[in-house]
């Protein structure tokens, strides 16, 4: 039986801070690498000037790395492609998330890979609306995702994360993935397959979406960039920033992540 884990990423990544991930990390970030170019070529994106202080986190001072990319489109509100850490030193963390415009009620894009020594991931469709009083909604687009939740659940290379952090639990879906893994070649191929399969599914979701009415559209944009900034701000992994990059840069970066100073305008709204 997996183990579950109850222990912090913060307190993960103190307990073997030395670890050697460089080679892990690279097959990582290619899967997102991957990802990102399958996203491209689907939508029109423009990258927003806010994150050009965060090209390259080499040059704010620390010997931790990382690069934080933040775009925008007619259909997509804000799509982050991103990384930090210090790959010969246990920790990485990457991530693509890919909040739409307020024209449909598709659920959110969320995806992380990292190590700490061993793999995390976290995959989630994130909801439009309250799925407890929307249960067409849940059909929908969670009906069909449900087998394979339940088939990592019972795949013994997989240890369940639980975050010790309330709100992040709550912003969980019933069919989100929130492993550790230890590192292997099957592994990381698997995190691929349904990582891929995720975002495939989840274009078509987007292709096949119906058109919110306009009345609602910006109580809809409302709603999702207010999940996402809690979300970002209270993400239980931003003290390891603050301690790679000082308070200063950790909140600009968090700030960046949820397009807090984002100078593009936000599509579907006027």
């Amino acid at each position: 039986m997996s183990d579950r884990i109850l222990t912090s990423i913060a307190d993960l990544v103190e307990q073997t801070p030395d670890v050697d991930n460089r080679g892990v990390f690279e097959q990582l970030w290619a899967i997102l690498g991957e990802m990102d170019q399958r996203i491209q070529q689907r939508f029109e994106l423009q990258r927003d000037p806010c994150c050009e202080r965060f090209a390259d986190y080499r040059e704010l001072g620390s010997e931790s790395e990382g690069s934080l990319k933040a775009f925008s489109g007619p259909e997509v509100d804000w799509y982050i492609h991103s990384y930090i850490g210090s790959p010969e030193s246990t920790f990485t963390n990457m991530h693509i998330t890919l909040s739409m415009g307020p024209q449909s009620r598709v659920p959110h894009f969320g995806f992380a890979l990292g190590t700490v020594p061993d793999i995390f991931v976290y995959m989630d469709y994130l909801p439009r609306c309250e799925l407890a009083t929307n249960p067409d909604y849940l059909d929908r687009y969670y009906t069909e995702v449900n087998q394979e939740f339940l088939r990592l659940q019972a795949d013994q290379r997989l240890n369940p994360f639980i975050s010790q952090d309330l709100y992040t639990r709550v912003a969980l879906t019933p069919t989100a993935v929130c492993y550790t893994a230890p590192v292997a070649d099957d592994t990381i191929a698997l995190l691929r397959d349904v990582a891929l399969e995720r975002l495939e599914r989840w274009l078509g979701w987007v292709d096949a979406a119906e058109a919110t009415p306009v009345e609602e559209r910006a109580a809809l944009a409302a709603r999702d960039e207010a999940i996402r900034r809690t979300i970002c701000e209270r993400d239980p992994a931003n003290v390891i920033a603050d301690k790679m990059f000082g308070v200063e840069n950790a909140n600009a970066m968090v700030e960046t992540l949820w397009g807090g100073n984002r100078t593009l305008p936000r599509p579907g709204i006027n």
